[in-house]
């Protein structure tokens, strides 16, 4: 299989003040807190403030819904009318567990104030025939049957046209969403979406159901005296929607997910959601836990939708007081669930089929479609397919039964997910005349298309990543060990040590852990069972993991790998990168979930190595080289890559000379000051009609061939017309911007951003772990 092995990075060890690993020793029970203040820090949880906030909830002030300003007060209006009036609510939700948990807390929160069923009922579509948003079939059902007022969650910001197909109908619509914004606010009573907010506002990651509960929280405000359920009762229901959809747990994220996560861990001794319950006893979980989340509840809700395409019955799990009859919804979705993971296998397999026909050195975006492949898992196959291979990923069916356009036009519908934050939004919504619906964020998207516009498709968005890029196959993922650890540290001490940072997201990873020289034994594989105990084509390989400091093995698993791809004895030493979890199957154990793994270096390696290795010299941030006795190479721009560095150790290698790292770190160099500066250059070779070169530009603002690309689409989307002659460029006019130059400023940041991360990592880590690193890349290619 010709999928890419990821680079490794170790985190460097950082010498922190006294006070810092003082405070977090004071919330570990049984360890000095060394290794979670290790993480804290380098995760920018640096002050008293920030570090008490972000392990204890109850330091925390969350922000009042209010801070959504005027168009919470529309809502809340409009709401009221519709009280005072009785009129018919419909809350329009997602088939997601992000939408279906928004619908709930919709549906209990609103239900408060209206009667359910009566006033107030909910509209979820059918993943496999409608796809997400709002749509014109599902509105005009709804007028027929006397909705005045739709309360979206989880969708509608872009969806334009429907929505001023509602207004001709004399239905208004409240949107409350996380997903992209349209250029133009739409024409609704309000709409409530966090990315109005800017990227460091604490509201600004909120996921859909939290937008939702905001919305009930500014009712609960505004009409105290009506509720007569706390409005605490649906944290345990937000926490779920929040951990599912893989959002960023920062500032109220975080702090609704710890006290959501509280609130859940309750429903098994004292059960107030039945259906919540039996969830957690299925898939064997406390709900203590962000991975009983993330792993147990959160897929199951998203399986009945992927597998059963209608997901209304997912809101009456969640809600209903029903014991018996929570407990047969559980029971399907349990069986939705396996055969979830026993399609997807096969769905995996058949792509992997197809991509042996392909020539990937001349693919950059992987396109393949199949008439036989079902929608609802596509998205979780292209995720896998786009993490092995590198490779943004779109996989589409083209089954007849479902794809149908309004006029009959025959359609590919299906997902795409991204890497090497590529923005995928960005990249599908170029291809906006080949498409028929498109929708999602930089890293996921659902799309539709006319069957006969596939080829084309395929060809131009592939054209249209390369001139963005160049070549990704100069791209490589990256895996970054947080902790290096032998196995004799792995179990409940560091455990409850890591537990600390829970809940875990976006920007606040699972921490990896580096395990250097081990070896693996007692190997086996297990075929997955589902709940009638019949075999679902899902794998996992069982092992216990050994090294020096131990004559025990550590317990651990390696999803969806066979025990043949796992090297077994001590004489195949390996280097591997694992995560730390607590499995409460049985009577519970520790135990860790492998990534990857690497064989070690030989005693060969080190031995033929050490006769011609050269060294490291560190000159980082000095303002004068030292005067060295043997011939040296500098090196005196920062790298931003690893490709970048190996390339000039390997050219001192070759020479057999030490190579002297000469390059610095300006801290005053940011993002947003490389843009003032890059703006500034062109307004000046504009003025004085003079030109620069590609190479003058790169060194003045330390561009990468990247960023260099990506600065100079963001200068045309901004009105410079810049004309290239071989590597020079000259701007003789300024016009007017482009309507899209925001999305060209965002990618240009976040590579600058990721840039700058890099620079930074590159002149702080130890030259001895960058010399360990680089001699291990050589054996290793």
């Amino acid at each position: 299989m010709d999928t890419l092995q990821s680079q490794w990075q170790v985190l460097p060890f950082v010498s922190l003040p006294s006070w810092f690993v003082d405070i977090v020793k004071q919330y570990c029970s049984n360890s000095q807190g060394i290794y979670a203040a290790q993480l804290l820090w380098q995760r920018g949880i640096q002050t008293k403030e920030q570090l008490h906030s972000f392990l204890d909830s109850n330091y925390y002030h969350p922000l009042s819904p209010w801070e959504f300003g005027y168009e919470m007060k529309l809502a809340t209006q409009r709401l009221k009318v519709a009280i005072d009036h009785q009129k018919k609510v419909t809350i329009w939700g997602d088939f997601d567990a992000d939408g279906i948990t928004a619908t709930s807390v919709l549906w209990e929160g609103l239900g408060q104030f209206f009667t359910p069923d009566l006033q107030l009922n909910y509209y979820i579509p059918n993943r496999a025939k409608e796809s997400h948003g709002l749509n014109i079939p599902g509105i005009q059902k709804l007028a027929t049957e006397g909705t005045q007022l739709i309360v979206t969650c989880d969708t509608g910001s872009t969806n334009l046209e429907e929505i001023n197909y509602a207004n001709s109908l004399g239905i208004d619509i409240i949107i409350t969403d996380h997903h992209t914004l349209p250029d133009d606010r739409p024409d609704v009573v309000s709409i409530i979406n966090p990315r109005y907010f800017s990227e460091d506002h604490p509201l600004f990651s909120l996921s859909g159901v939290a937008v939702a509960y905001k919305l009930v929280e500014a009712l609960y405000l505004t009409f105290p005296e009506i509720p007569e359920s706390p409005l605490e009762n649906l944290l345990d229901l937000v926490a779920i929607g929040l951990i599912a959809d893989l959002v960023e747990l920062k500032g109220d994220c975080r702090y609704l997910a710890q006290k959501g996560l509280t609130k859940l861990q309750q429903q098994l001794s004292n059960t107030t959601r039945p259906g919540v319950a039996y969830l957690l006893k299925l898939c064997k979980r406390s709900g203590d836990r962000p991975t009983d989340i993330s792993f147990g509840i959160g897929p199951r809700i998203n399986a009945i939708s992927r597998i059963q395409g209608d997901a209304h019955f997912a809101v009456e799990l969640l809600t209903s007081k029903d014991d018996k009859r929570c407990e047969k919804l559980a029971f399907d979705t349990e069986l939705a669930n396996t055969r979830r993971k026993s399609l997807q296998k096969d769905i995996k397999k058949n792509v992997e089929k197809k991509l042996e026909t392909l020539d990937l050195s001349t693919t950059q975006i992987i396109v393949l479609d199949d008439p036989q492949w079902q929608s609802g898992v596509l998205g979780l196959v292209a995720g896998q397919i786009a993490q092995e291979y590198g490779r943004p990923t779109i996989l589409l069916t083209t089954a007849e039964t479902e794809n149908m356009s309004e006029t009959g036009v025959k359609l590919a519908r299906g997902s795409a997910r991204s890497v090497h934050n590529i923005d995928l939004y960005k990249l599908v919504a170029s291809q906006q005349n080949l498409l028929h619906r498109f929708g999602g964020h930089p890293f996921a998207a659902g799309l539709s298309l006319p069957v006969e516009n596939l080829s084309l498709f395929r060809e131009s968005i592939n054209q249209k990543l390369r001139q963005e890029i160049i070549d990704i196959n100069t791209l490589n993922s990256t895996i970054k060990a947080d902790l290096v650890v032998t196995v004799s540290q792995l179990g409940q001490s560091l455990f409850r040590e890591l537990k600390l940072l829970e809940p875990y997201g976006m920007g606040n990873p699972i921490p990896k852990l580096l395990i250097q020289n081990c070896w693996f034994e007692s190997l086996g594989n297990r075929n997955m069972r589902d709940a009638k105990n019949n075999p679902v084509k899902y794998i996992k390989t069982k092992f216990n993991i050994y090294d020096r400091s131990v004559d025990e093995g550590f317990p651990g698993i390696w999803w969806e790998h066979y025990q043949e791809e796992l090297p077994q004895g001590e004489d195949k030493r390996c280097d591997a990168i694992v995560e730390l979890d607590y499995n409460t199957y049985g009577k519970g154990r520790y135990e860790v979930r492998l990534i990857e793994v690497r064989a070690s270096l030989t005693t060969e390696d080190h031995n033929s190595l050490k006769s011609n290795q050269i060294k490291l010299i560190d000159y980082r941030n000095q303002d004068k080289t030292k005067e060295e006795n043997l011939e040296v190479e500098q090196l005196n721009r920062c790298p931003v890559s690893w490709d970048e560095l190996q390339k000039s150790y390997y050219q001192s290698f070759n020479n057999q000379h030490n190579l002297a790292l000469t390059y610095s770190y300006d801290v005053q160099f940011n993002p947003l000051e490389i843009i003032k500066k890059l703006i500034g250059i062109a307004k000046y070779i504009h003025r004085t009609q003079k030109r620069i070169t590609k190479e003058q530009l790169k060194e003045k603002l330390l561009l990468s061939d990247r960023s260099l690309i990506l600065a100079l689409d963001f200068l045309e989307k901004i009105g410079f017309l810049i004309s290239e002659e071989e590597e020079t460029l000259e701007i003789k006019k300024i016009t007017q911007q482009s309507n899209d130059y925001h999305f060209s400023e965002k990618m240009l940041l976040d590579t600058l951003k990721e840039e700058q991360f890099k620079r930074k990592y590159f002149t702080q880590i130890p030259v001895e772990t960058l010399e360990k690193l680089l001699m291990y890349e050589s054996l290793h290619p």
